[in-house]
């Protein structure tokens, strides 16, 4: 049976696109209190099936999908720029394929401006006009106003007018962040790209033998098996090693493991990935909030994705990138790193972050890790012992040193130096990620 929560949010999916909800028309439509409405409505935001204007309320919005992720609605464009809508509202929900800077003639402009984009323009009033009848919408910079029949035809054509008091230049540079912080969205996979569908997936309910296990389990040869009750709940896994040595006639229930560890389909492949190396399984079942079965994520997958992951062309670029950017192999010792500090890894004080130093040595340890023993490694724990300042524009050479590395551990020393100077001295436990 679906939660209140749940039913809330299959209605919302269910509205219309760009049609207005609130709390209180929720809570009546479905008899639930304002403040269950108020969390799923809040929980819809953040499934991006909702967006939530200052001033215009919230509205129904086409959920994107993760190819599109970088196209923002104009209900986004809003609350980027702190925005005042001035017309066409019940355009709100739609993308928008591109933005414009109306710094040219008019007559140049009409070769730029074309149905879906946006044009950011001054008080231009004529250029308002143009763009609404190409079918654009409309971002006017400066908090200046617009004319009446300008706003008249964009509430007849559904094609937002929108007002910022920032500049052309301050909005066009948020923008393009918005954008670029979504193309890093993009690419970070989550556990609903990899999961095995509920469908394709063999389940138990606690009422079955071990002998019907067994029989399964001999032609799959899988290393476990969700066990829920009939209405999709997740109760338990069963694995062959709960089943061997007990009589066909054992219930599932008897033998199986009560409360696995599971994952939710919004979790990060790489956090999932942690976690099944940190409690040593292979299986991880994918449950929704309701603790509803959705799919299965195996060791297997989590591996496959994050080498599929490494082997992609990056299109927004993170601190990590940056730094990674600046590492180079030292040719004569391939295990050691060489790196040249620049502004982007800097603290307040300009000199090297923890933050920069850390995700350097991490990489680095992978990096002699691999060159050593194929298979991925996550670090568990770090220990920086020793650190001196290191200043903008210093080359810094970092020497990794395995000391010992077991089935399932390696144990990484570094030594950092700035020409001959030791500046800093650390270590780092990983675990091994393998097959």
């Amino acid at each position: 049976m679906s939660t209140k929560h749940e039913l809330i949010l299959r209605y919302i999916e269910g509205l219309a696109v760009g049609e207005k909800i609130s709390v209180r028309q929720v809570a009546r439509a479905l008899s639930v209190s304002e403040g269950t409405a108020y969390r799923a409505i809040k929980e819809a935001e953040n499934q991006k099936l909702v967006n939530t204007i200052e001033r215009v309320g919230t509205i129904r919005i086409e959920k994107k999908k993760k190819e599109n992720i970088e196209r923002l609605t104009y209900a986004e464009v809003v609350n980027i720029v702190d925005g005042v809508v001035l017309g066409g509202r019940d355009g709100l929900h739609k993308t928008l394929t591109k933005f414009v800077i109306g710094a040219m003639q008019l007559d140049d402009m009409r070769r730029y401006i074309d149905a879906g984009s946006l044009l950011i323009v001054g008080n231009r009033h004529k250029a308002h006009e143009l763009a609404l009848s190409a079918g654009a919408a409309v971002l006017v910079t400066g908090g200046f106003d617009v004319e009446d029949d300008a706003k008249k035809l964009a509430n007849e054509l559904n094609l937002p007018i929108i007002s910022s008091s920032y500049d052309t230049f301050t909005v066009a540079t948020m923008l393009n962040r918005a954008i670029f912080d979504q193309l890093i969205e993009k690419e970070i996979l989550l556990v609903e790209d990899i999961l095995t569908p509920l469908a394709e997936t063999i389940t138990f309910f606690p009422k079955d033998h071990v002998g019907h296990f067994n029989e399964v389990n001999r032609t799959t040869a899988h290393s476990g098996y969700p066990v829920i009750e009939k209405n999709g709940k997740l109760i338990g896994i069963v694995t062959s090693r709960d089943a061997v040595g007990k009589q066909e006639s054992e219930l599932i229930e008897k033998v199986m493991t009560h409360h696995p560890i599971t994952v939710n389909g919004k979790t990060s492949v790489a956090s999932a990935g942690h976690s099944m190396i940190w409690e040593g399984i292979d299986l991880m079942p994918v449950v929704n909030d309701g603790g509803i079965l959705e799919g299965i994520i195996s060791r297997q997958d989590v591996l496959k994705a994050l080498q599929m992951t490494q082997r992609q062309p990056q299109q927004g670029e993170k601190i990590d990138d940056i730094v990674k950017n600046q590492m180079k192999a030292v040719s004569e010792q391939p295990q050691n790193i060489e790196f040249t500090v620049v502004p982007q890894m800097t603290n307040q004080f300009g000199s090297l972050s923890y933050g920069a130093l850390t995700t350097l040595l991490m990489d680095v340890g992978n990096r002699a890790i691999k060159m050593r023993k194929r298979g991925e490694s996550v670090p568990e724990n770090m220990t920086i012992y020793f650190i001196k300042h290191v200043q903008l524009g210093s080359v810094v050479k970092v020497e990794p040193r395995i000391l010992h590395m077991s089935r399932r551990f390696v144990k990484v020393d570094f030594d950092l130096f700035s020409e001959t100077e030791l500046i800093a001295k650390a270590m780092v436990m990983y675990q091994l990620f393998e097959r």
